[in-house]
């Protein structure tokens, strides 16, 4: 069975300097039906405007991912990390016992787009750690592995039996993903439309599915999408 999420249904914040949407429950936007995913616990899609962002905050025992959609984005944090990043890079933070950090938009004329991602780990108490992976070079037309549980094929070791999965695609791509049985998928279209098998999904819409399954997906023109197989 597969259940869709729509953009349109999701929660919706425009603070000025922050515009966001939320696909989970988060901050003051409650859902009772949309508390997560399995371990997928957030994703938010903001944009920063110029010289604004999220001053220095605590976080503990949450696995943070950060994908830049266009724009940069300026991080610092209290391991020592300051970096900035531009869109198709990948960040990671495992909060564990604890990390400060910082995202601001360093231009003063362009926003950033980012999609913000938690993930629960599967163990509290961890030792905070940073990570970064580029895919503004990835090839298109296929899923690339961003993050694992095991960091196999070069993807990003995370505290979670969470495979993480890019595409960016062109129209007529297709491009298919086996599901396991006991195993789900949450895939986010982050830019552009594509058909999962024949339902259509633009930009914002997400759907969940269960394994035992095949996912195929088409692009009708330019888009980027979001894969996340879970246990």
């Amino acid at each position: 069975m597969t259940t869709i999420r729509r953009a349109n249904e999701r929660g919706h914040a425009n603070h000025g300097w922050l515009d966001t949407y939320y696909t989970f429950s988060f901050a003051d936007y409650y859902d009772e039906n949309w508390m997560g995913f399995r371990s997928l616990r957030v994703i938010n899609d903001d944009v920063l405007m110029p010289r604004m962002g999220f001053g220095m905050h605590p976080h503990r025992d949450m696995e943070i991912i950060t994908y830049v959609l266009s724009g940069a984005l300026e991080h610092k944090d209290s391991l020592g990390n300051g970096r900035v990043i531009r869109a198709g890079d990948v960040q990671y933070m495992a909060a564990g016992t604890g990390v400060r950090h910082s995202e601001f938009n360093p231009s003063a004329e362009e926003a950033v787009r980012l999609l913000q991602i938690w993930i629960q780990p599967d163990a509290i108490g961890v030792a905070p750690r940073y990570a970064e992976k580029a895919l503004a070079g990835a090839a298109p037309g296929r899923l690339h592995l961003v993050a694992s549980k095991s960091g196999r094929d070069g993807s990003i070791a995370i505290h979670q039996d969470a495979n993480l999965w890019l595409a960016r695609l062109a129209g007529g791509d297709r491009v298919t993903h086996s599901i396991a049985a006991g195993r789900h998928a949450w895939l986010h279209v982050a830019e552009g439309e594509v058909t999962l098998d024949d339902q259509p999904l633009h930009a914002g819409d997400a759907a969940a599915l269960s394994g035992p399954a095949t996912l195929n997906l088409a692009a009708a023109g330019p888009a980027q999408v979001l894969l996340f197989d879970l246990a």
